[in-house]
């Protein structure tokens, strides 16, 4: 079974910043793609980031994102990141952490193969 966990999610004023962890036990992580995705209330689910497999030398931003957040990888910790910067009101949601077993960067929450839990990231006024 294959376990995804995302930390890092809290409380933080607009224009703060956060980072996000998350922790997969496939193995070898580096062969795996890394996604981060987001749920808002009310809304649908969507895409944040990626980072492809290996090095991650291939990245993918959502446009409301880009210039913000930064994804990385460290694969000797079987973790990925997302660092959150000059955050928004709207960038309140839930943050889920994914694992594509196809190693890229897609957009697409289909092409993810397992998920974590989600952790709330709540920015304030």
């Amino acid at each position: 079974q294959v376990h995804v966990v995302e930390s890092g999610g809290g409380l933080v004023q607009a224009g703060g910043s956060l980072r996000l962890s998350c922790a997969a036990s496939v193995r070898p992580f580096s062969a795996y793609g890394m996604g981060w995705f987001r749920q808002a209330p009310g809304k649908e689910r969507e895409f944040v980031s990626a980072i492809s497999r290996w090095s991650g030398r291939f990245t993918n931003y959502a446009d409301s994102v880009k210039g913000r957040f930064t994804i990385s990888r460290d694969n000797d910790r079987n973790t990925t990141y997302l660092h959150m910067n000059s955050l928004k009101l709207e960038d309140t949601a839930v943050y889920y952490c994914a694992v594509t077993v196809g190693g890229g960067v897609d957009d697409r929450p289909e092409q993810y193969n397992y998920w974590g839990q989600g952790t709330q990231v709540t920015v304030s006024a």
